[in-house]
């Protein structure tokens, strides 16, 4: 499934509240918390990093893996917390002002978990 660009950058944010991690945990968090529905690809995960940290939204240093290699680890920052807070805002003047739109078929929400965080999406 393609991603829009500020989609992914939202997952990125939304995974790294839970604390630094290196862009193949990143990866692999997003795809098993959509329940294998997003897999994204290096090709659009590094330069969503690079973008993020344009911004300042996330921050990034080299540490060691569990592991043992080398791996550049990204964490949010205070300005990334602060982005992810006003678009949660903005997601909630969506959900009050939009018309519900549903599809005959389509479940009414879809829930994506993680220990500390929920996500539904609801599609009715």
């Amino acid at each position: 499934m393609e991603l829009l660009q500020g989609t992914l950058d939202l997952l990125i944010l939304r995974t790294l509240l839970a604390g630094p991690s290196h862009g193949h945990a990143i990866a692999k968090h997003i795809q098993r918390t959509s329940e294998d529905l997003l897999q994204v690809e290096t090709g659009s995960l590094y330069p969503a990093f690079h973008r993020l940290e344009a911004k300042a939204w996330i921050a990034a240093s080299w540490d060691l893996s569990d592991k043992g290699k080398r791996a550049r680890y990204y964490r949010l920052t205070a300005l990334g917390r602060k982005q992810l807070a006003s678009e949660h805002s903005k997601s909630s003047i969506w959900k009050k002002k939009l018309p519900s739109v549903r599809h005959k078929g389509w479940p009414r929400t879809r829930r994506f978990a993680r220990p500390s965080v929920t996500w539904e999406i609801s599609l009715s």
